[in-house]
């Protein structure tokens, strides 16, 4: 399903990782610039990536027949709201509060950040068709069992786009804002 949306598998480049050269990820828990927030900020993500993981998991559950039809609607109301809502609001954030902060600290790095807004502009689109196709999925779970099962086919495809989006998009987003977080001591 990746190929119906513009997501970039390339990586971040080189100059957008030069502070991650200094300030590399595994050093980061013990940097005194390493403040609640940032690990807030980072539990945030973890959030993301295990529920993303859950919603295509609960949905392998439901298309293997191990996971009952209102079991998995229940579930899948829940855990893909809370997963499309919070990623809404946490990259609204991102876009309007906390890219401007890293940009105003070093400007080197506009151009990193501005490739982050896009891909937060993608993965909307991607939320959007995920949220439809779940929402049809779980109107038909008791009116037309056989079109629910076509439904929840196309949202495994949606929820692997929006697990691989997340993993490549929150790595490059965190090795590129923490080490400017760190090289100013932002977020104290």
């Amino acid at each position: 399903m990746t190929h119906a949306f513009d997501i970039r598998t390339e990586d971040m480049p080189a100059t957008m990782r030069v502070l991650l050269d200094e300030y590399p990820r595994d050093s980061w828990d013990a940097h005194p610039g390493f403040k609640e927030k940032t690990k807030h900020w980072l539990g945030a993500h973890q959030m993301f990536r295990k529920l993303g993981e859950l919603v295509r998991s609960e949905t392998e559950l439901y298309l293997d027949r191990s996971r009952e039809p209102d079991d998995f609607a229940g579930r899948l109301s829940y855990y893909g709201n809370a997963l499309v809502a919070n990623l809404h609001g946490h990259h609204n954030w991102e876009d309007k509060s906390y890219f401007p902060e890293l940009s105003a600290a070093d400007p080197r790095f506009d151009r990193g950040l501005e490739i982050l807004e896009k891909d937060h502009q993608e993965l909307d689109r991607v939320l959007d068709q995920f949220t439809e196709t779940a929402n049809r999925s779980i109107k038909l779970i008791h009116l037309d069992e056989p079109q629910v099962r076509e439904e929840a086919g196309r949202l495994h495809g949606l929820a692997g786009t929006i697990e691989a989006f997340l993993d490549r998009h929150l790595a490059d987003e965190e090795e590129l804002a923490v080490p400017i977080i760190l090289h100013h001591r932002l977020r104290g």
